[in-house]
């Protein structure tokens, strides 16, 4: 006897049936069997069309509870669709197992074929997708890599502080100064070669030694880091011309246009001193600290809000306890941390344990703090903004340790640590 597996079938009928009394599996199906017999001729009767594989096993799946009896009635067939209707009618006819009333009634005729086309359409999609990401790339897409790994692959180190620098440091009479190894990679992708990082504020004296000899420009980028850096170099560093990213954009990503515009944009450091309100000589520059913090507190004393808060002389003491508790592991972990991110934009956070819970860039670094429950400190190179020390907060954060801050310390619940208060 030909029998047909659920799998194999065209089509599958699912009947409910409901009998008033207990019965038995072999019941319900003999009944089937017996009181379909010669209701639809020979050509549809279920005997012969089980024995010819035209229909599936029957199987019946019931259960009894307070003396009456529930179930399904499962039937595949590979029948068409016409044949396998009036099949499924006929279950309806039954209406006595046994000595039991009963009630069948078709609930669904389910096309296996529909299920069957909706898995091709899903596993295609995923064969196509594979096929889309390891198809091989156009000639252009091949030279453009062959030329920025080559590029890259330019990189040196310069002097024993290693600093990343262009092939072309020496033989050049000019050169450019940036600020990071991001920075350097960028320009040489472009084709300049005469560019050397600074890794960070803490000038190395390789550095000064070599702009002593050539022709120096500082490129720096578009925020206020960048204006600390130039304020930081021009004491130490003998710098030509100055130029600057546009306003809010990091050299490390500026395309090969903008930065030919930058440096074709740039100025010499006499007029960039004017325009950071001059370089005082040691003796002028003592005279003029105490006006700018006489300044500042005349605003402070003007503002009509600052009257009300009575926090900060509180908050001050526990912001001063937050830096002064910090053991000198921290501080060396710290330090040593935030010198690695130097030029690279990015952000370490930290467990109670200092260990690293992730990296990441400091541009996603507010979105991550929000979702994070457990950590405890975050070490990165940008500055601490008032937004961020508020989000910190909310977060648990303890510590915020940064090239610089915006946020005053009365303002923070958090201890906002920069690169001076760990090398102090």
């Amino acid at each position: 006897m030909g029998k047909m597996s659920l799998v194999s079938a065209k089509y599958i009928v699912h009947a409910h049936i409901q009998i008033d009394g207990v019965v038995d599996k072999p019941d319900v199906i003999g009944a089937i069997f017996g009181q379909t017999e010669g209701l639809l001729g020979n050509d549809l009767e279920l005997r012969e069309l089980q024995r010819s594989g035209r229909i599936g096993r029957i199987e019946v799946n019931t259960e009894t509870k307070t003396g009456r009896t529930a179930g399904m009635i499962v039937l595949p067939s590979s029948l068409d669709k016409a044949e396998t209707a009036i099949v499924a009618a006929s279950l309806e006819t039954i209406q006595r197992i046994g000595p039991c009333t009963s009630k069948v009634n078709v609930e669904k005729i389910e096309d296996v074929r529909i299920s069957k086309r909706k898995f091709v359409v899903e596993r295609a999609k995923e064969l196509l997708k594979e096929l889309t990401s390891n198809v091989l790339p156009d000639s252009q897409e091949i030279t453009d890599e062959v030329a920025s790994n080559v590029r890259i692959m330019e990189l040196v180190e310069y002097g024993i502080e290693r600093l990343p620098s262009g092939p072309n440091i020496e033989e050049n009479n000019e050169i450019i100064l940036v600020e990071g190894r991001a920075d350097v990679l960028n320009l040489l992708k472009n084709g300049i070669k005469n560019v050397v990082g600074m890794n960070g504020t803490n000038i190395p004296q390789s550095l000064v030694e070599l702009t002593r000899k050539k022709d120096v420009i500082l490129f720096v980028d578009g925020d206020r880091g960048g204006d600390l850096i130039i304020k930081a170099a021009l004491d130490i560093l003998d710098i030509d011309h100055i130029t600057k990213a546009p306003d809010g954009k990091e050299v490390e990503e500026l395309t090969k246009k903008e930065i030919h515009k930058s440096l074709r944009a740039k100025i010499a450091v006499e007029q960039a001193k004017l325009e950071f309100n001059g370089k005082e000589r040691p003796g002028q520059q003592q005279e003029h600290v105490p006006q700018q913090r006489e300044s500042m507190q005349q605003r402070d004393f003007r503002r009509p809000q600052r009257p009300m808060v009575v926090d900060p002389a509180i908050k001050r003491p526990q912001m001063q306890s937050a830096k002064s508790d910090m053991s000198l592991k921290q501080r060396q972990i710290f330090k040593k941390m935030l010198d690695d991110l130097i030029g690279t934009r990015g952000a370490y956070v930290l467990d109670a344990n200092l260990e690293v819970l992730g990296k990441v860039p400091t541009m996603e670094l507010p979105l991550t703090l929000k979702s994070l429950k457990n950590a405890y400190a975050v070490v990165f190179d940008g500055i601490i903004t008032r937004d961020l020390s508020l989000i910190a907060e909310k977060t648990g954060i303890k510590y915020l340790v940064a090239m610089d801050s915006r946020v005053r310390e009365p303002e923070s619940k958090i201890a906002c640590i920069v690169n001076s208060d760990l090398t102090n």
